[in-house]
């Protein structure tokens, strides 16, 4: 598996991913109907890395590298993950965190959060917990998962 930044090529690949993952509507707080220019423009706007990871030409997956906030947040980065339905199980996103925590650190970042995680995702949960990141917030019933109704959501962080 190899992981790059994405090119306009990627765009369709990328978007073959996420559209499926927010109609979905479990692991991320975004419009269910969002379009996909819409997607794509928020997972690739100027303001982030983004790469996706590929095995035999094909893209399993894909993630952004930002910074969390601006100024005095600016050294906080934040990052969003995607893998392809089909690919799931197969270590694509403990390799895309892996590359995203290197990455953070070549960037000069000095720590890394994630805002709002889904506390039903208890994959992604356990993932970034074996990566080194803890709890340190829970939002009571911040996300309305569409079988589950209200669920907590988590804040993620380490220092890198």
């Amino acid at each position: 598996m190899r992981i790059r930044l994405a090119a306009e090529a990627d765009h369709a690949a990328i978007a073959g991913i996420m559209l499926p993952i927010i109609r979905a509507g479990e692991t991320y707080a975004l419009d269910r109907d969002l379009g996909e220019a819409d997607a794509l423009a928020y997972w690739t706007g100027p303001d982030r890395e983004t790469y996706v990871a590929e095995q035999d030409g094909a893209v399993l997956g894909t993630y952004y590298l930002r910074a969390n906030q601006a100024g005095g947040g600016a050294h906080v980065a934040n990052c969003g993950f995607m893998t392809a339905a089909a690919a799931s199980g197969r270590g694509i996103a403990r390799a895309m965190g892996a590359h995203a925590l290197n990455r953070a650190r070549t960037c000069g970042f000095a720590a890394m959060q994630f805002n709002f995680v889904v506390s039903t995702n208890v994959r992604a949960v356990r993932l970034w917990e074996s990566l080194g990141f803890a709890v340190v917030g829970r939002l009571p019933g911040a996300f309305r998962h569409p079988g589950l109704g209200w669920v907590d959501a988590l804040v993620m962080f380490r220092m890198l």
